[in-house]
C-alpha cells in the first residue's frame, strides 16, 4: 500500500520538454509527400526527386547514398542532406532468446539515449520503440520514470528506428531468416500521447502507402499511454484506427495515485471512460496493461474490482486485460508477483468474463524493462 512518506506528485497536463534544446535535423518522415516535394522546391532542387528519395528509405530501405545510383551525383549529396540526414547512431545491440530479441541503444544528435527492442515471433515481428528522450510521468516502479524527460522525439527519430528494424529483418540479421515489421507498439521510453503531434506523425509514415511511407496497417500499430485523457479522446477523433493501450496498473485511485501519478489529475473513472469512449467510436478492442507487482497489485479482491471497473462500461467486448509481469530494476522495491497470485489474478477475471491474457515476458538478461540500458549507459 501507499507509504505516506512518499506521497504522489502533482503533475501538469502536458508535461514540457527543457527548453534551449536543439530541434533534431528534419527528415523526409517528418513530412508528408507534398512536404518533402515543396521543401526541395524551395531548396531550388527538383520536386521530383523527393519521391525517389522516400523509394530508397520506405521501400529499398537505402542507407548508402552510393547505393542511390538513380540521382545525380552532382546533386546527390545536397539532396541527401536536404531529406535524409543521419538521425540517430547506435550504441549498443544486446540480443537474448537465441536471437529472437534484439536491444538497440541509440544515441540521438544531441546525445540523448533511447532505446528500441526487435521481437520476432512466430509469424510477425513486433518493434518496440521509444516516443520520448526520458519520461515526465514519474511511475516509480518504471526506470525511464525515474529518469525523468529530457526531451520529446521527432516523428522522424520515432520512425527511424522502425526503419532500422526493417533492415535488420530484410538484411538476414535477426534469427529466423529474412523477414518484415508487422507490428509497432509504442510502449518503450515515454508516454507517447505527451508527444501527440509527432507519434501521429509517426503513425502516419508508418501507415502511408509505399513509398510515402512503410505501408503498414494501423491494425498493427498499437499506442500506449498512462491515461492523458484530452490526449485519448483527441486520438478517438483522429480518424486512425490504431489499437489503444491504456497502462491501468490499479483499478483503485488510492493505489494509482501511488504508481500512476498522473492519476492525481485523472481519475480511475475518468481514465476508464475516454479508453470506452475510444472503443464506441472506433470499435477496436481496447488493451489495458496491468504490471503485476508482488504485495502491491495482485490481490484477488483487486483483480474483482478491475473487472468491475471495465464491465461497468459496457459488456460487449470492448476490453481485454494484458497481465505484465513486472520486469524489476536493479535495486527496486518493486519485483514481479508470485505465480500462483498471477494465476489467481487471471481466473477471477476470466470468471467474470474479462479476456485475459499475461504477456511473454522477454529480454529479461538484456535489461529488458525499458530505460534500463540507457540508465546503464548514463
Amino acid at each position: 500500500m501507499s507509504d505516506p512518506t512518499d506521497a504522489p506528485r502533482q503533475l501538469p497536463l502536458v508535461l514540457a520538454e527543457p527548453r534551449g534544446r536543439a530541434k533534431p535535423p528534419r527528415h523526409l518522415a517528418d513530412l508528408d509527400e507534398a512536404g518533402r516535394k515543396t521543401l526541395l522546391e524551395e531548396m531550388g532542387l527538383p520536386g521530383f526527386r523527393a519521391k525517389q528519395l522516400s523509394t530508397h528509405y520506405f521501400a529499398r530501405l537505402v542507407d548508402d547514398p552510393a547505393q542511390m545510383t538513380d540521382l545525380p551525383s552532382t546533386q546527390r549529396d545536397e539532396l541527401v542532406a536536404a531529406l535524409l540526414p543521419e538521425l540517430m547512431t547506435p550504441l549498443r545491440t544486446m540480443e537474448a532468446d537465441k536471437g529472437a530479441t534484439r536491444k538497440t541503444l541509440w544515441r540521438l544528435f544531441d546525445g540523448a539515449l533511447v532505446e528500441s527492442v526487435l521481437m520476432r515471433y512466430p509469424g510477425r515481428a513486433t518493434v518496440c520503440v521509444s516516443s520520448q528522450a526520458g519520461c515526465g510521468m514519474a511511475c516509480p516502479f518504471c526506470a525511464t520514470g525515474q529518469g525523468g524527460l529530457q526531451r520529446n522525439m521527432s516523428t522522424a527519430e520515432i520512425v527511424e528506428q522502425v526503419v532500422a528494424a526493417q533492415r535488420a529483418l530484410t538484411r538476414d540479421e535477426v534469427a529466423g531468416g529474412p523477414g518484415r515489421v508487422s507490428n509497432v507498439v509504442f510502449m518503450g521510453m515515454g508516454e507517447p500521447l505527451a508527444n501527440y503531434k509527432a507519434v501521429i506523425g509517426a503513425v502516419r509514415r508508418l501507415t502511408d502507402p509505399a513509398p510515402a511511407g512503410l505501408g503498414m496497417s494501423a491494425r498493427g500499430v498499437t499506442v500506449s499511454t498512462v491515461g492523458l485523457v484530452p490526449r485519448i479522446r483527441q486520438l478517438t477523433e483522429e480518424g486512425v484506427p490504431v489499437t489503444l493501450a491504456l497502462s491501468l496498473h490499479a483499478p483503485d485511485d488510492e493505489l494509482r495515485n501511488e504508481l500512476v501519478p498522473i492519476n492525481t489529475r485523472f481519475s480511475v473513472a475518468e481514465t476508464v471512460d475516454a479508453a470506452w469512449g475510444y472503443a464506441e467510436r472506433t470499435k477496436r478492442r481496447v488493451s489495458i496493461e496491468y504490471a503485476m507487482m508482488r504485495g502491491i497489485n495482485d490481490q484477488g479482491w483487486r483483480a474483482d474490482l478491475l473487472a468491475d471497473v471495465l464491465l461497468a462500461r459496457g459488456d460487449w467486448g470492448w476490453v481485454h486485460v494484458n497481465l505484465i509481469p513486472l520486469n524489476p530494476t536493479p535495486g527496486s522495491k518493486w519485483t514481479a508477483s508470485d505465480p500462483r497470485d498471477e494465476r489467481e489474478f487471471v481466473r477471477r477475471l476470466e470468471a467474470k468474463g474479462i479476456p485475459t491474457t499475461v504477456r511473454d515476458t522477454r529480454g529479461r538478461e538484456i535489461d529488458g524493462a525499458c530505460g534500463q540500458l540507457a540508465a546503464t549507459e548514463s
